[in-house]
């Protein structure tokens, strides 16, 4: 072998590691694995391909074309030629049904690339027009299988004008379909975890209570860039003398422990509260020293209201607040104010420190809003920017149904929330008599 030859087998070895490491790069950079499939096919093309496309198995088993790049992007029709492709025949007999079985790679030659109307099935037809439209000589399909599965295949294509495809180039491909395999598995398993923990999270919240005469609605929505459980909580049940309460709060931490303890801590203050039936402010006193005695080492925040109607038909609302952000207030009319009397330490801080409580007359058809921090908190930001924030959205939405307020308040202020959210609302009635 001359010195030419040498520098050609060196290139191109470069080259292959060059390939298969932008393709990890790629897929290792998102956790969807559509975007990540989209970045592989346009490193692909053109280095190895005059074409890329990638297909993958949805969760019913039918494959779905999630990419499609070619070189010259005007030879594509509008939408790519991805979607949802048939059925994987029972009988398989074109490539891309064989490779989605478990065979695989292929190496497709001229002679083997036939004419649509040679199609032995459905799935078979969708891959000679893509083969046709696209004008190939030559193709690999192999498969993107990871732990033993196929999740779904990669084809690449060359057409005339550049050389054809060859067993050399099979091993290349393999690589390629690993690391994409790999990429879209951890993806998977990312998903499914984090369904796992939000069923989790939403299994140990509380059913409202569904009659009288305020209207009760709450949402929970966990963090966008996590998979893991965490502590935020809401509760509202009636009192035996007729109270209504409204709760929410936020055990420290995002793991499995903070929502144990967070479903531990709504329990005991609904024990403390029924049995006790005190003001806010001495509940969470008796309920900071419980939490001190059990889990000593953490903390959390809460805050603890009580709805109640006096007898000229007035609606007051007592609370006190563990270091909790402050309930919003929000009239009929749009005007908005944080309540923020009743302040006191986190729990698990000073447990023998008495905890102060307010009280705020309600006009009638208002709305309270309690809220976890996740709602306002944004990285590098002041809280306050946060908390202007709240209240804007929320006098914009004064007289909407109280499902459409919460709904449209995570709409507006979770785009982009890196902790969970867990919001309370309550909409009073309209004014009357003394019931």
């Amino acid at each position: 072998m001359n010195d030419f030859e040498v520098d050609d087998v060196v290139q191109r070895a470069l080259d292959r590691l060059t390939l298969l490491a932008e393709t990890t790069t790629a897929m290792t950079s998102t956790l969807d694995p559509h975007a990540g499939v989209q970045r592989v096919c346009r490193i692909v093309v053109p280095q190895l391909a005059d074409w890329c496309a990638v297909d993958l198995l949805e969760d019913d088993g039918r494959p779905r074309r999630v990419s499609v790049v070619h070189r010259d992007p005007a030879v594509l029709p509008v939408g790519g030629l991805t979607g949802l492709l048939p059925d994987v025949p029972e009988d398989p007999v074109g490539p891309l049904a064989r490779v989605l079985v478990g065979a695989g790679p292929l190496l497709l030659t001229a002679a083997d690339i036939r004419s649509p109307g040679e199609a032995a099935d459905p799935l078979h037809l969708r891959q000679l027009e893509l083969f046709d439209q696209l004008g190939t000589d030559t193709a690999i399909v192999a498969p993107v299988r990871a732990r033993r599965q196929v999740l779904g295949a990669l084809t690449i294509g060359r057409t005339n004008k550049r050389p054809p495809l060859t067993a050399d180039d099979l091993a290349t491909v393999e690589d390629l379909t690993h690391r994409i395999a790999l990429g879209v598995d951890n993806a998977r398993l990312y998903r499914e975890t984090q369904h796992i923990a939000e069923r989790l999270q939403r299994s140990l919240l509380p059913t409202l209570p569904g009659s009288g005469p305020v209207r009760l609605a709450a949402r929970y929505a966990p963090a966008a860039t996590t998979a893991e459980v965490g502590g935020d909580w809401y509760d509202s049940f009636p009192l035996p003398n007729g109270s209504t309460t409204m709760i929410i709060g936020d055990v420290t931490g995002h793991d499995l422990r903070a929502a144990i303890t967070m479903s531990q801590l709504r329990n005991m203050l609904r024990g403390i509260g029924c049995d006790r039936q005190e003001p806010p402010g001495h509940i969470l006193r008796r309920l900071d020293l419980a939490h001190h005695s059990l889990y000593p080492h953490a903390t959390a925040t809460c805050l603890y209201a009580l709805l109640d109607r006096g007898d000229d038909g007035a609606w007051t609302l007592t609370y006190s607040s563990a270091g909790h952000p402050p309930p919003l207030l929000v009239t009929y009319d749009g005007d908005t104010r944080h309540l923020d009397g009743g302040h006191g330490l986190l729990l698990g801080v000073e447990p023998d420190l008495p905890r102060p409580h307010a009280t705020e007359t309600l006009p009638a058809r208002s709305t309270v809003l309690l809220y976890t921090d996740g709602l306002i908190e944004r990285r590098g930001e002041d809280l306050t920017n946060g908390m202007t924030r709240l209240r804007q959205h929320a006098a914009a939405l004064a007289r909407e149904p109280l499902d459409t307020f919460c709904d449209e308040l995570l709409a507006g202020l979770t785009a982009d929330h890196t902790d969970d959210v867990a919001l309370l609302a309550a909409r009073l009635p309209t004014a009357s008599s003394a019931p």
